[in-house]
């Protein structure tokens, strides 16, 4: 049995490289699907958590009790657990985040009536923000730089290779406008240029 090379020799070599590692590449399209709904989770719930912490405020609710706030707790987390492979998964899920916005909201009624209290919480918001933007954004360029080795390995030489190559070129940049930012004690002009940079990126 003869093998023919001249209809082998005429493909091109990566042709053979996708049809190969076509599972590799739906991979990647899963993960950047479940990363992208994982963040839009965690924002909703946690917009919802600061309502209902917001609505606590506001009308002045009660605090629950030790006892109420560990059986909220425990029994919604046992129940996210049991219903993890289930719909009621979700409103599970916002149950706790508004149950603990709940418990926060005495809390910060509390924080609030002290001197400098609304400077202490104003603090605090922005040093959790800025920890969770911090945070995303280096996730983000850990996945950007493991997605364009996944292709440039997978697809070389495609145009899925180029723009992987170009999107992790952008977002190497947005970090180091970032951190230029920080060190140069956030002078507006540099402020601006990594918040307008940052469009260019998520466009």
């Amino acid at each position: 049995m003869r093998l023919n090379t001249t209809s082998l020799s005429s493909r091109n070599p990566t042709d053979f490289a996708v049809t190969v590692t076509q599972p590799e590449l739906v991979h990647t399209v899963e993960v950047k699907r479940v990363l992208r709904n994982t963040y839009a989770l965690l924002a909703m719930t946690l917009l919802f958590s600061a309502a209902v912490a917001s609505a606590a405020v506001a009308y002045q609710w009660p605090a629950p009790g030790i006892i109420l706030t560990l059986a909220g707790y425990f029994g919604l987390l046992f129940a996210i657990h049991k219903w993890q492979n289930s719909a009621l998964a979700l409103p599970a899920v916002f149950a706790l985040t508004g149950f603990m916005g709940y418990t926060l909201g005495p809390l910060l009624t509390h924080s609030l009536a002290l001197p400098g209290g609304a400077q202490t919480v104003s603090l605090a918001l922005a040093a959790t923000g800025a920890s969770f933007l911090s945070l995303s954004a280096y996730v983000l360029l850990i996945f950007a730089m493991w997605h364009w080795w996944q292709v440039k390995r997978v697809m070389p030489g495609t145009g899925a290779s180029r723009r992987a190559s170009t999107t992790a070129a952008l977002v190497v940049a947005q970090a180091g406008i970032g951190i230029a930012t920080l060190l140069a004690i956030v002078p507006l002009w540099l402020a601006l240029l990594h918040q307008a940079f940052a469009f260019v990126v998520l466009g």
